[in-house]
């Protein structure tokens, strides 16, 4: 069981450098001042999620979100989307997908998947953080979640 705690997470599940570090500028300069986790891979993924590898409860808080990339080697976004919805301890874990794709059949699969959102990244930093915001309040501030 995983308690929810005032101290908030977000984990974000991306490969590339660049990315993550939009993302994170994004989130803080929406106001986002909690914690903000990264893995590069779907593998670092689940070892993140389960506490396996190098990851504890201490080093590793459980998310209150996940933003997953599909394009990540090891195990791609497909693959750990359907890891986490086929367990029990992590289905609830809301996930949003955000990936360069904007491909029917990928939206399609997702959401048959379990995704919770499906976001195409923007190719430009300030639609990013307007993304951003609108994530950020829906998914933190105004959702209950359990």
């Amino acid at each position: 069981m995983h308690r929810k705690s005032t101290v908030m997470t977000i984990l974000i599940a991306d490969d590339d450098a660049d990315d993550r570090l939009f993302m994170e500028r994004a989130l803080r300069q929406s106001g986002y001042t909690h914690t903000i986790q990264f893995v590069e891979d779907g593998e670092e993924l689940m070892e993140y999620l389960r506490h396996t590898g190098r990851y504890t409860k201490e080093t590793a808080p459980w998310p209150n979100l996940l933003v997953l990339d599909l394009n990540m080697p090891r195990k791609n976004g497909f693959q750990a989307l359907k890891e986490i919805k086929d367990d029990m301890e992590l289905r609830r874990l809301p996930v949003v997908v955000m990936t360069t794709s904007s491909a029917d059949e990928d939206v399609l699969k997702t959401y048959h998947l379990g995704v919770n959102s499906f976001v195409t990244k923007p190719f430009n930093f300030n639609r990013l953080v307007e993304m951003v915001i609108a994530l950020k309040t829906y998914w933190l501030d105004t959702v209950k979640l359990p």
